[in-house]
């Protein structure tokens, strides 16, 4: 067995590889890459030159080239030591024309052509756009740079060699004191209580391991999920965090900063990060901290954009096979009968009717009851929850009734249940035994797939709803062009699909003893 799951979790390892990189050429190679500023006020105010660079900035940003100014290039001539200021000063500003280039100048712009060529770049320089009287018109100062297109090769391993990051002492590279790891039985953020913690000092993350009163009680930063930037759905966070950080109002409570300031915060001190100099920049800052790990998240009233989709997602889940599977049972029993009429009625209805027409019926239908029909994360009324929980369960429940349906009536037929009569067993013994049994072998496979969709969340159901759950970020992400969220979350989706199958076949093999993953040499 260990075999067999070792050789699907290769296989599923290197098909999650070929869906991210089919969704990286439909992206960065069919698609035209300038709808990605059909949202951004600040591209249609730039012109000339300066539009031209600005246009190649978000490109890199967005994981589309690798863009290099001149002026990049000279600063880094001077980090490296080959140059001194003063010749970076006297070198860095080209002129008008390559006719109006100081000898240094031209000196540097002829290294900086031929070595960015050599590397595959294509170097452009553009003039100074000036008009009739030879003044500079807006954004048309001159401009040198060279640009190339990422390789598909190099998207992919730049994208998985940083999809988990750890933390280390060697993080900051500024000179600092004490740097290395602390472990310590009394947390500082609970006033010295017991909470044990590891606090490291030249980390990203001030806080590696800590403890506190929520689910699940241990937490770590020492290992972070990057599934990827985002660049307009939630501008500069990663997708991950996107999805995993709570939402709603500020929670505010006692907080005892570093420095021994108390008040009312909804700071969280155990996901401080590290930035240089934020300390000093900020009186704020000054008199909470004692060093530079500022950077912190906040406490917020509801849940996550995961924990909302999952929370609706397994509701509804349970729900569904708490009424399919007796339903479905009872229309096998009571073929052609009345039951099994209104139940065969109840499926094609499902299946016929598009579901954002029942998505809608049902909404109607909870607002004339004076349903909430809009999901209010502020809200403490549970009844948010009914009718997105009910237009995902209802379609659930007739495919589980229409396939237990049809599974017990094929095991009903068999040569072994006559067999069973013949022999003298009653028909509960049967039932139990045997066709209920094997009849559920085909839906188990099922179980894990639809607990770990509900992580997913449902697109059109949390839309008409607006549900701030994950269904609803792919869907955004595509409207906003935001190539990184729709990497990240369709990774987040393939790795999903790929478990909950490995998981359905293993669940499938300890229902049914005739299922086995190893081979015997005959």
């Amino acid at each position: 067995m260990l075999k067999y799951l070792l050789k699907r979790v290769l296989y599923g390892i290197g098909a999650i590889c070929v869906v991210i990189a089919i969704v990286m050429i439909m992206i960065y190679s069919l698609l035209d890459r300038t709808r990605v500023f059909a949202q951004d006020a600040v591209y249609n105010k730039t012109a000339s030159n300066q539009r031209e660079v600005y246009r190649n900035t978000k490109w890199e940003e967005f994981g589309y080239l690798d863009f290099v100014p001149y002026t990049d290039y000279m600063q880094e001539l001077v980090r490296q030591g080959e140059i001194d200021e003063d010749t970076r000063a006297a070198a860095a500003s080209i002129g008008r024309t390559p006719e109006d280039d100081s000898p240094e100048t031209a000196e540097f712009v002829k290294k900086f052509t031929e070595e960015y060529e050599s590397q595959g770049y294509k170097v452009q320089r553009l003039d100074a756009d000036v008009n009739k009287r030879g003044k500079l018109k807006n954004g048309g100062q001159q401009q040198l740079f060279a640009v190339k297109d990422r390789p598909l090769a190099q998207r992919l391993v730049e994208y998985f060699g940083s999809l988990l990051e750890i933390d280390s002492v060697h993080y900051v590279e500024e000179d600092i004191e004490n740097r290395g790891l602390t472990f310590t039985l009394y947390d500082p953020v609970y006033e010295g209580k017991f909470s044990p913690a590891i606090i490291g000092n030249g980390t990203k993350h001030k806080y590696l391991l800590y403890c506190d009163s929520t689910f699940p009680y241990i937490h770590q930063n020492l290992a972070t999920i990057r599934l990827g930037m985002s660049y307009s759905v939630s501008t500069g966070v990663d997708v991950f965090h996107s999805m995993t950080r709570t939402q709603g109002s500020y929670v505010m409570r006692p907080t005892t900063f570093p420095t021994g300031l108390q008040e009312d915060s909804a700071d969280d001190l155990h996901t401080a990060t590290y930035l240089a100099g934020s300390r000093t920049s900020s009186m704020i800052y000054e008199d909470r901290f004692t060093d530079d790990y500022t950077v912190v998240d906040t406490v917020r009233s509801g849940l996550s954009k995961i924990g909302y989709s999952f929370v609706i997602g397994i509701i509804a889940t349970c729900l569904a096979y708490l009424l399919a599977v007796p339903i479905g049972i009872l229309m096998a029993q009571k073929k052609d009968r009345l039951v099994d009429k209104l139940g065969t009625f109840y499926i094609v209805f499902i299946s016929a009717v598009p579901s954002l027409a029942y998505i809608f019926m049902f909404k109607a239908i909870g607002a004339k009851l004076g349903m909430p029909i809009t999901f209010d994360v502020e809200s403490t009324s549970k009844l948010i929850y009914v009718l997105p929980i009910v237009s995902l369960a209802l379609p659930q429940v007739a495919m589980l009734m229409k396939w237990l349906r049809r599974y017990m009536i094929d095991q009903m037929n068999s040569d072994y249940v006559k067999f069973a009569r013949a022999s003298g067993m009653t028909e509960g013994e049967i039932f139990r035994g045997h066709i209920l049994k094997n009849a559920a072998i085909p839906l188990v496979h099922g179980i894990p797939g639809a607990i770990l969709s509900a992580l997913v969340g449902a697109i059109i159901t949390e839309r008409v709803y607006v549900v701030p759950g994950t269904g609803n970020l792919l869907t955004e992400a595509i409207n906003k062009y935001d190539n990184g969220v729709i990497v990240g979350v369709t990774l987040f989706y393939s790795v999903l699909t790929v478990t909950s199958t490995i998981l359905g076949d293993v669940l499938m093999a300890a229902m049914d003893p005739r299922i086995s993953f190893t081979t015997k040499d005959r």
